[in-house]
């Protein structure tokens, strides 16, 4: 009698495509979802992509958009839809007030009103950790121009971001406090609106220079002294340092302020340099660098 219960227990499982190891249902449909959410005495909004036949649990990578830019132009820019299909993670879409962050020295209204973001976007991380079973261990941050500053931000100001990876960007934070953070840093040296030497740019980003915040990030995260690779027109600075982290910067020798490898013409950026993919590059330093 048993034998034969649990024969048909096992047979409605299979018709249901039920098994123990199944993802559970989730807060998020597959494909690309909407979401608002009060924050601050603001109503915020984000868009989350979530790929079909995510594993038991999924890494998290929060995608910022520049200055001018929105979550949707991120989303269709940057090409971060089909890699989270193959490589089975979540990415997150926020937009900022007035299409731009508070970077702690740039960008635009939240800069000039000090609109909390830091605090909205980890909101919005556990929103989305609530809603669907993220891996804290592998939430990641990513972002183009003033999106990559607040990338910057983030690691200086939170603890749940395992690794960075910036694009066209610098520091501002003063970053007194930095948590262990991996980060992978991605910048032509003809940028003119944030300047690869430092200093003042035609964007008014006036940061320190980027060799010296790769410099800063080897020190906080204690990494050996870096190996050095070039290919063609890309140089690569590769870090290894405590606790499996890495800090590892690009330089594209002759790129602008881009993506590279993506698409936009709506943000305040020059055409993106082909030099290499930028997305599969950061993708691929972030699934070697979980928290």
């Amino acid at each position: 009698m048993h034998v034969r219960l649990f024969a048909l227990v096992g047979v409605l499982f299979a018709l249901l495509g039920c098994s123990a190891a199944a993802r559970p249902e989730t807060g998020f449909p597959d494909g690309t979802s909407v979401h608002t959410m009060a924050f601050g005495g603001l109503n915020r909004s984000y868009r989350v992509y979530q790929p079909a036949g995510l594993p038991a649990t999924a890494p998290l990578v929060v995608m910022l958009h520049g200055v001018s830019g929105s979550g949707e132009q991120a989303e269709n820019s940057y090409g971060w839809d089909p890699l989270a299909d193959s490589a089975k993670f979540v990415v997150a879409y926020p937009d900022g007030i007035g299409q731009a962050w508070n970077g702690h020295g740039c960008c635009g209204l939240p800069a000039r009103e000090n609109i909390d973001d830091v605090g909205f976007i980890t909101a919005m991380v556990g929103q989305i950790s609530a809603a669907t079973a993220i891996d804290k261990s592998r939430v990641y941050a990513t972002g183009m121009s003033n999106g990559g500053i607040m990338s910057y931000t983030l690691a200086c100001n939170t603890g749940i971001f395992a690794a960075i990876g910036p694009d066209s960007a610098t520091q501002l934070d003063a970053c007194a406090a930095p948590r262990p953070t991996s980060v992978i840093h991605i910048h032509g040296t003809a940028d003119t609106l944030v300047p690869y030497n430092g200093g003042q740019g035609t964007s008014l980003v006036d940061g320190p220079s980027i060799a010296d915040v790769n410099a800063f990030w080897r020190n906080a995260d204690h990494c050996g002294p870096p190996g050095i690779a070039i290919t063609a027109a890309v140089t690569t600075s590769t870090a290894a340092c405590a606790d499996n982290r890495g800090v590892v910067l690009i330089t594209i020798e002759g790129g602008q302020h881009g993506w590279p490898g993506g698409t936009t013409v709506l943000e305040r950026a020059d055409p993106a340099s082909h030099a290499l993919n930028a997305t599969e590059t950061i993708w691929q330093f972030f699934a070697a660098h979980p928290a």
